[in-house]
């Protein structure tokens, strides 16, 4: 299901726009579609979001999403994981992955100032398979 057009072309896309789209609508449920596109409170709303990816692999792995790599290969995605473990922060991880080991991908919408205290636990960057939750 998942292949480079997906994550390079219009289909990525649009899930990160149908998250943003839904976010906004559930804050302003008032709202008549219109309105939430042309208000300035909704639109500011909107703009301000921020979309996290998150990238669950056949192998019970995952990974949250910084960054599509621009690379010239098709038949694996590349890109920029963001380090669960604090200690790894200080670089750029660059992942590649075969298609066919991607299993569900999920993107979340949320404005900064509603970000979630309890976020989803990320397991394909840790530094020990046993490592708690903090």
């Amino acid at each position: 299901m998942f292949n480079y057009d997906w994550f390079h072309g219009a289909p990525y896309q649009t899930h990160i726009e149908e998250a943003k789209l839904l976010c906004t609508r559930y804050k302003f449920p008032d709202l008549d579609p219109e309105q939430r596109t042309t208000s300035e409170e909704p639109v500011q709303y909107k703009t301000e979001l921020e979309a996290r990816t998150l990238i669950y692999l056949r192998d019970g792995f995952s990974y949250e999403v910084k960054g599509i790599a621009d690379v010239a290969s098709k038949s694996h995605l590349v890109f920029e994981c963001v380090p669960v473990d604090e200690r790894y922060k200080v670089g750029a991880f660059v992942v590649t992955v075969p298609f066919d080991e991607i299993v569900r991908v999920e993107v979340f919408a949320v404005h900064p100032s509603e970000k979630p205290d309890d976020l989803p636990q990320i397991t394909g960057f840790r530094s020990h398979p046993d490592q708690p939750k903090p």
